[in-house]
C-alpha cells in the first residue's frame, strides 16, 4: 500500500485566566501575552476578552512533537499567570462568569468586530481548541472538507465541555457552540463541487463588503485562507493535553484515512448538510451520551457506537501516523466521560460552581 505523506499538525489552544480566590475570569492586563512573547515569540497571542489566552503550536510533524509542543505552551502559560497571582484553566465556557464583567482587548481588530456585531461579539466569552491538518494543495483541501463534514458530530461529541453557562447548568454538554451560533458564517461549512466555485464565493463576499478578508468565515471545518492546511474549528477546549492529543489524533487520522481512499479513485459519502446538522445538534446537546443518526442505516443509533465505527475506519492508518496510543484513549473518554460529563459529576456532588471551576484548573495541569 502507498506510504501516507506527512500531515502536519498545528494545534491552538484558549486559555481561561481565573482569579484564585473568586474563581473567577479575571483581565491579566497582557502582562501574560507580553511575558511570554519574549519565550515564544508569535505562539501565544490575546484575544478578544482579556481574560482569554490564546497559545499556538509551531507546526509539527506528527502527534509527539504536537504533543511536546502543547505541555510545554501549557506550562510556561501556568508559570506566566503564577508570576501574576492567577491561575489557568481549559474548559469550552466558565461556569459562572458573565461576559457584560469582562473588558475587551483594546485592539483594532477587536474593535471592529464589536462594531459590526455588537452584543454578539462581546457575549462571545467562549474558549475552542483547532487542529490544522497540512495538506498537498487546496483542491485536495476541499474534497477532503466535503467528505470529513460527516465526522465533525463525532469528533465534537468527544470534545464536549461546556455545560455551563452564567451560573446555568444549560443542559447542554457543550454551550459553547450555541453562543458562537450568533456570528454569521458560522456552524458546518458549505458544500462546495469546485476550488473555482469556493474561490468564486470568497471573492464575492470580500467584494460585497461582507468581509474584508477570508478569515472572517469562522465555519467548523474550512480551508485555511493563507496556508496550506485545512482547520477543524468544532471542538471546545479540552480540559486535559490527552484529551486534545487524543481528539487531535482522530482529525489527523480522518483526514489521513479519506486521503487514501481518494487517492485509490474512490470517495467518502457526501451526505447532507441538513441531515449532519441534526447530528451536530444532538452532540452537542447530549455528548456521547446520546444517540446520532446512522445515514447509512437511517435510523438512530447510539453515539458510542458511531464513534466505535470511526475509529474502526481509521484503524488502517493510525499504526503509520504513530498515534495508535493517543487514539487509544477515546475509549477512555467513552468509558468515563468527556470534559462536559465530568464537570457536571462534579456539581452534582458538590452544589458548588467554584468547585466545578477547582476541577477544571486542577485537570488542566494534568500530565505536565
Amino acid at each position: 500500500m502507498k506510504k501516507l505523506p506527512v500531515f502536519t499538525l498545528g494545534i491552538e489552544e484558549e486559555y481561561q485566566i481565573i482569579d484564585p480566590e473568586t474563581r473567577d475570569l479575571r483581565s491579566h492586563l497582557s502582562k501574560i501575552v507580553d511575558g511570554a512573547k519574549i519565550l515564544l515569540n508569535e505562539q501565544v497571542k490575546a484575544e478578544m476578552h482579556q481574560s482569554v489566552v490564546e497559545v499556538g503550536t509551531n507546526i509539527c510533524k506528527n502527534v509527539k512533537e504536537a504533543e511536546c509542543e502543547i505541555k510545554f505552551l501549557r506550562t510556561k502559560i501556568v508559570e506566566l499567570a503564577d508570576k501574576q497571582g492567577l491561575i489557568v484553566g481549559g474548559a469550552g465556557t466558565h461556569p459562572f462568569s458573565k461576559w457584560q464583567d469582562q473588558p475587551i482587548t483594546d485592539d483594532p481588530r477587536y474593535h471592529n468586530i464589536i462594531n459590526e456585531l455588537q452584543d454578539a461579539a462581546r457575549s462571545n466569552l467562549i474558549f475552542g481548541m483547532h487542529c490544522h491538518v497540512g495538506i498537498e494543495n487546496r483542491e485536495i483541501g476541499l474534497q477532503l472538507i466535503n467528505q470529513a463534514c460527516y465526522f465533525l458530530p463525532h469528533i465534537f461529541a468527544l470534545s464536549t465541555n461546556s455545560p455551563f453557562w452564567e451560573c446555568r447548568q444549560t443542559g447542554y454538554k457543550s454551550y459553547r457552540t450555541k453562543v458562537f451560533d450568533k456570528f454569521p458564517r458560522t456552524g458546518l461549512p458549505e458544500y462546495f463541487d469546485s476550488l473555482s466555485s469556493y474561490d468564486n464565493f470568497l471573492e464575492t463576499l470580500v467584494k460585497t463588503n461582507c468581509i474584508d478578508n477570508p478569515k472572517k468565515i469562522w465555519w467548523d471545518l474550512r480551508l485555511h485562507p493563507f496556508y496550506d492546511t485545512i482547520e477543524f474549528r468544532i471542538c471546545d477546549m479540552s480540559l486535559t493535553v490527552e484529551e486534545t492529543m487524543c481528539i487531535v489524533s482522530i482529525i489527523q487520522a480522518v483526514v489521513a484515512k479519506l486521503y487514501r481512499i481518494n487517492s485509490q479513485n474512490m470517495s467518502f459519502n457526501i451526505y447532507r448538510l441538513a441531515l449532519i446538522k441534526e447530528n451536530k445538534f444532538r452532540a452537542a446537546r447530549y455528548g456521547i451520551e446520546g444517540q446520532m443518526i446512522d445515514f447509512g442505516l437511517q435510523k438512530e443509533v447510539e453515539t458510542r457506537m458511531l464513534i466505535l465505527e470511526l475509529l474502526d475506519f481509521i484503524e488502517d492508518v493510525v499504526d503509520e501516523l504513530g498515534s495508535r496510543e493517543h487514539i487509544n484513549f477515546a475509549h477512555q473518554i467513552l468509558k468515563n466521560g468527556t470534559g462536559a460529563d465530568k464537570q457536571l459529576a462534579v456539581f452534582e456532588k458538590t452544589k458548588d460552581l467554584t468547585k466545578v471551576v477547582d476541577f477544571i484548573t486542577s485537570e488542566f495541569t494534568k500530565g505536565l
